[in-house]
């Protein structure tokens, strides 16, 4: 799932890692919040499929907090 979210290529690798552990311990929600929050304040850009693949992580996770605004980084 940590795939998933992080995309093939991420550019951070440590927040990857912190990402890896929070799942480990049982946070997916944080990892989330985690993840989202640096594509975000990074501002980098996303594809409208991996836009969607956040979307329904975060339906599946609970609420959609974490992916407010990400459309913003759209670019196809």
């Amino acid at each position: 799932m940590v795939a998933c979210w992080c995309g093939p290529n991420p550019s951070k690798p440590e927040v990857v890692a912190d990402v890896r552990h929070l799942m480990s311990v049982g946070e997916e929600e944080l990892a989330f919040d985690t993840m989202c929050s640096w594509i975000f304040e990074d501002s980098l850009p996303i594809t409208s499929a991996y836009h969607d693949r956040l979307v329904a992580a975060a339906r599946e996770l609970g609420p959609l907090n974490s992916i407010t605004r990400l459309d913003e980084l759209v670019e196809d």
